[in-house]
């Protein structure tokens, strides 16, 4: 009997030894006679995530976090200590006392710790499955009483279950802020919140500067997130009530792994976890393109990424400075046409599909119907515009808008109604053009209208359907010989196999084109969709580099003038881009054959050089990241069933960041004829290398003749020459090709002629920019006196071509010309 007392004591006396040492197994709590130190975690019941000191990237330094425990891919989800790392690995973590679980140095001094105003017997510090850390009361029987969380404080990853947003009790806001680095987790220039006031929506800040805005809940998204659409990975809320306003997501497979992170460079992205490939995939981003920018276009402007330039003014508003909006300044936005002057007679017009104006200084009602809010409006002097809260159900509840608008943009599809004040006076206009606009209709027998409406709609429901369901393959495992992967370019991919079976097995008969890429084949899908496919020669000189350039490029470019890049598929050896088809081939078919150009009058070249003007501008000033071409030509214009242009061939195209226009290059790549002096002489590419190329494209466009194959009787100039001295002898008609100069305005030709002659001006400095070029051939502005232009006879060409090895340039940041790669 005393043998088995003593055992007992024995056995009491090794417990309570164990429960004051330091965590040495895997377990999920650190209770108030423990500590966790720097070699040891914590690790949550159902092994998802892991507690615990680490060292991020390349940094010396040491951090507390908890970070996935069952991927490959070491992936931390927050941070202790962000902003006051460690030095040495002599971090331990414990609790003080009753209240406070802290993180101590080498010195005992506190680096970082989770404090709670209430005081309790047996604190207990949980690491839960959801990576959510948690202080509670080990004696409380609720265990969701948290004394304190971290999913309160989160770092830069919004995880499943987390509340996103503003408790309007405590004041609590949690916010998610950006790394300043890969290596440092310190407080980065990026902070993403929720702002209360108004209507609730979003902030992305820079510093203190805002860039995004999510937009206010409708019902089904945020409306300046229209690609957060019910998918099947996670289902998503917004909760707004009187206690707290948040948003929330949960995943509806727990297997699958999704996290929101904002990265360094303030884009608030979703990733989902690969198995097969080990990595993450970028599943979306909240900010899609340039008019996601913040207030972009000004108070009472409007932001479309499909026009250029992409901003413009709400109709029956006008430019407040004609002189700043010419020059692309649009931060003082628009002014009504008419003033409103709240007399009788004012109304509403609606603007269909766009993102609703900054809410901050809004109001609300839930309760009102539409017609009910209109009344509202109406009766106040100063409300501007209104719109329904929640779109579902044929939409609900009010929501009204005081003074300027504030950040819109419009969108092709998910975008809501807005309903927009008006003077009296523009509302009798309105009136009366549609009153005559109905005399019209009735003359149309409504059978016939009924019926084509009919077609359409069911023209473009089988066209969406057929889009919707493209077949999307997957990348094969195997060896790679660049090492390139898939989530390098964040593409939809396609099994090699169903291109070559769409291709005929890369058949001869399929090829529609050859460039320096490879080939260019004809395909269709088992969906039966029409396709493109570029296949990367294994004799390219170009070769892998080109291909990645290439998707790098385009992948996240969206312009009604520029190809759209489909996917892709990379397979062994294997690199194909898919791009939708182009029936009409490209534009050198039509401009440099005799029968081809019967097919196109003034107006459809016209159509087309404004396109091209639109594009590049869109590529130069407008997208997400700004891009100088490099090899604009004729047989780069591809043209759709409408004849609509359509830039393509991105393979040398140059990416720049901020404020960049310029660099030097020692490999010169581009086509003769089109390339500017500066850049097959010196190297220097800059925005003005595009916009000579264009020139040089808008004269063979209006004269049907190439640049370099040009010649003539009485002189040795190339077309350049021969357009300049024409020009100089007031004989510019004579230039105008034959097969379309019945069917044009001879003043319009004659001005396009000399915006492409300011185009291919010598200097770079005295070209206009892309803007200006799309002002000049759509308004009526007054045009500059063209200077001479570069490589004015063919000859300048080729002592360029002799010279170029040799040349140096004087700057200090110019490089040598060395290599000299033109087609």
């Amino acid at each position: 009997m005393s043998v088995s007392i003593q055992g007992q004591g024995l056995l009491l006396l090794f417990s309570i030894i164990l429960s004051s040492s330091t965590i040495s197994a895997a377990v999920d709590v650190i209770r108030a006679t423990q500590k966790l130190t720097d070699g040891e975690t914590l690790v949550s019941s159902g092994g998802n995530f892991e507690l615990g000191f680490f060292r991020p990237g390349n940094s010396r330094k040491r951090y507390l976090g908890i970070w996935y425990k069952k991927i490959s891919k070491f992936t931390v989800v927050w941070v202790a200590n962000g902003n006051n790392p460690l030095n040495d690995s002599s971090g331990v973590i414990k609790f003080v006392d009753q209240s406070n679980f802290v993180l101590l140095n080498g010195t005992n001094g506190t680096v970082w710790s989770a404090s709670s105003s209430a005081a309790v017997i047996n604190p207990l510090a949980q690491l839960l499955d959801t990576g959510n850390l948690v202080v509670r009361n080990e004696n409380d029987k609720d265990r969701e009483n948290f004394l304190w969380q971290s999913f309160d404080y989160p770092s830069d990853t919004f995880l499943p279950g987390m509340k996103y947003g503003i408790n309007l009790q405590t004041g609590l806001n949690r916010v998610l802020t950006s790394w300043r680095s890969p290596d440092d987790p310190s407080t980065g220039h990026y902070i993403n919140k929720l702002n209360p006031n108004g209507r609730p929506q979003f902030y992305l800040f820079r510093d203190s500067v805002v860039e995004f805005r999510s937009g206010s809940w409708n019902g089904l998204r945020f409306s300046g997130m229209i690609n957060l659409e019910p998918n099947p990975i996670y289902k998503f809320d917004f909760i707004s009530n009187k206690e707290e306003i948040y948003y929330q997501y949960e995943l509806i497979n727990s297997s699958v792994l999704s996290r929101m992170v904002l990265s360094p460079q303030g884009s608030l992205e979703r990733f989902t976890w690969i198995d097969r490939t080990q990595e993450w995939s970028l599943y979306l981003t909240a900010s899609m393109d340039n008019c996601d920018r913040f207030d972009l276009c000004g108070p009472n402007g409007v932001c479309d990424i499909n026009n250029s330039p992409a901003c413009g003014c709400l109709k029956w508003f006008v430019p407040k400075s004609t002189e700043e909006w010419i020059a692309a300044d649009w931060s003082n936005g628009c002014a009504r046409k008419v003033p409103l002057e709240c007399t009788n007679g004012e109304g509403f017009i609606k603007y269909p599909g766009i993102k609703l104006p900054d809410t901050q200084q809004s109001r609300s009602n839930e309760t009102m119907n539409l017609e009910e809010c209109e009344k509202v409006c109406l009766k106040n002097c100063s409300c501007t515009a209104y719109a329904n809260t929640d779109i579902r159900n044929g939409g609900s509840g009010c929501i009204l808008w005081f003074g300027d608008l504030i950040d819109i943009r419009k969108y092709s599809e998910n975008g809501q109604d807005i309903y927009i004040r008006l003077a009296a006076s523009v509302m009798d206009d309105l009136q009366r053009s549609e009153g005559k606009k109905r005399v019209k209709i009735i003359v149309v027998p409504i059978s016939l209208v009924g019926s084509f409406l009919l077609a359409l709609c069911i023209f473009f429901y089988v066209l969406r359907r057929k889009r919707k369901h493209r077949r999307r393959g997957t990348v094969d495992d195997g060896p790679k010989q660049d090492q390139t992967t898939n989530e390098d370019f964040e593409l939809p991919l396609f099994e090699f196999a169903s291109i070559s079976e769409a291709t005929n097995c890369f058949s001869i008969k399929n090829i529609i084109g050859q460039g320096g890429f490879g080939p260019v084949y004809k395909g269709i899908l088992k969906d039966g969709q029409v396709i493109a496919v570029k296949r990367l020669s294994k004799r390219s000189r170009q070769g892998v580099d080109q291909f990645k350039n290439e998707v790098i490029c385009i992948a996240k470019l969206q312009h009604r003038n520029l190809v759209k890049l489909l996917g892709c598929c990379i397979q062994h050896e294997e690199r194909i881009l898919i791009y939708e088809y182009m029936p009409n081939k490209s534009l050198d078919y039509f401009i440099f054959d005799k029968r081809g150009s019967m097919v196109l009058d003034w107006s459809k070249r016209f159509h087309i050089l404004n396109g091209i003007a639109r594009g590049l501008l869109y590529l130069h000033h407008d997208s997400r990241i700004r891009i100088i071409h490099r090899d604009l030509k004729a047989s780069n214009i591809l043209l759709d069933y409408q004849m609509n242009p359509k830039i393509s061939d991105f393979g040398m195209a140059r990416s720049f960041g901020g404020d960049e226009t310029s660099a030097n290059t020692s490999r010169i790549v581009g086509t003769y004829g089109y390339m500017s002096p500066e850049y097959a002489i010196d190297g220097l590419f800059s925005l003005k290398s595009d916009v000579f190329s264009f020139g040089v494209l808008a004269l063979e466009i209006l004269s049907g003749r190439k640049n370099r194959r040009f010649s003539h009787i009485g002189h040795k100039f190339n077309l350049l020459g021969h357009a300049w001295m024409l020009h100089r002898e007031d004989r510019c008609w004579e230039l105008v090709e034959e097969s379309f100069k019945g069917s044009c305005i001879e003043f319009e030709v004659l001005r396009a002629i000399r915006v492409g002659l300011l185009c291919v001006q010598q200097s770079p400095e005295d070209r206009p920019n892309m803007s200006t070029v799309v002002l000049m051939l759509t308004t009526d502005i007054a045009l500059p006196e063209p200077k001479e232009p570069g490589f004015f006879a063919e000859r300048d060409l080729l002592d360029a071509d002799s010279s170029s090895t040799k040349h140096e340039t004087s700057s200090t940041n110019e490089l040598t010309l060395t290599k000299l790669d033109a087609r």
